[in-house]
């Protein structure tokens, strides 16, 4: 007899419960969809309107359309409810896995795909490529601005090309390990240009900030000098967290105990910074769920254009 725990959730979950859930669920979801319904229906959420001012189309309000001087925009009104409803979807989420948000989730990682394909193949592909070996060619179907002449040295431009076709390569049912040679030309290079970048914008500058000025020009150089003592007491004694030659005891111990204080506190405040952020692309959303979409905050939309 197999165990109650080795059961799916659903097998061992109460059928009471379960459509007891389903029922408040639907209601909920019913309800909703009617007062939305009712809303969008007489004209109290989710449209959105422009102005066209000397051929300048720009967002106008409610305010603007009932004097005339805007008009209905379809395209954008379809806009605001794709978004709105993609927002809900991923909200979604919180309840539980569904399909709603898994069509979501598919939809943005090809979108932005797609999205990005198009802007590496016209900022990096054209100019820094197609551009060197076929300038003329370019310069008149695609990019006017740039030159029609041919470089010196523009064969040398065949090498990142055959990379290029040999990265491809990974897509075909055979041969795949010829892809390996430009990743690893790539993972290279990156690394190595990174590595020097990071050297000389962190690494060094760290170091040149943490070096102090011990320099009494005026009354207010003291509490800079006390600023970059504190500074390097600091590093200091992060720093001294991270040896494991040595055993933490006596003296060393206390200070590394300390530079786990500082270490928490620096987490901390980063983990918080990252944290506040998140929360305000959230209230971005929920601006744009109850403003643009519901207008609860502003009912007429008086806000827009003003």
């Amino acid at each position: 007899m197999p165990d109650p725990a080795d059961l799916p959730a659903h097998a061992t979950a109460n059928p009471d419960s379960a459509r007891r859930e389903r029922v408040i669920v639907s209601a909920l979801f019913i309800a909703a969809a009617l007062w939305i319904a009712y809303r969008l229906f007489t004209g109290g959420m989710g449209y959105a309107y422009v102005s066209d001012l000397n051929g300048v189309v720009s967002e106008a309000s409610y305010n603007d359309f009932a004097a005339g001087t805007a008009q209905f925009s379809l395209p954008r009104t379809i806009g605001i409810w794709t978004a709105a409803f993609f927002t809900l979807a991923v909200f979604s989420f919180l309840y539980r896995d569904n399909v709603f948000y898994k069509v979501t989730e598919a939809i943005f990682v090809g979108v932005s795909a797609a999205y990005w394909m198009v802007v590496g193949f016209w900022t990096v592909l054209v100019p820094n490529l197609f551009a060197k070996l076929a300038p003329a060619e370019v310069h008149a179907w695609a990019m006017p601005g740039l030159s029609p002449l041919r470089e010196q040295h523009w064969y040398i431009n065949l090498i990142p090309l055959m990379l290029g076709i040999m990265l491809l390569w990974r897509l075909a049912p055979r041969g795949t390990w010829i892809a390996r040679w430009p990743l690893a030309f790539i993972i290279g290079t990156t690394a190595g240009l990174r590595l020097v970048a990071f050297l000389q914008a962190d690494f060094l500058s760290q170091i040149r900030a943490s070096v102090p000025e011990f320099a009494f020009v005026s009354q207010d150089s003291l509490w800079k000098v006390i600023e970059d003592l504190l500074t390097v007491t600091c590093t200091l004694a992060a720093l001294a967290y991270f040896i494991f030659s040595v055993e933490h005891k006596g003296t060393l111990g206390k200070v590394t105990r300390a530079g786990v204080w500082i270490l928490m506190i620096t987490f901390g405040a980063a983990f918080a910074n990252t944290v506040m952020a998140r929360i305000a692309l959230l209230g971005i959303r929920f601006e744009f769920l109850f403003d643009d979409w519901l207008w609860l905050v502003d009912p007429q939309g008086t806000r827009i254009g003003q």
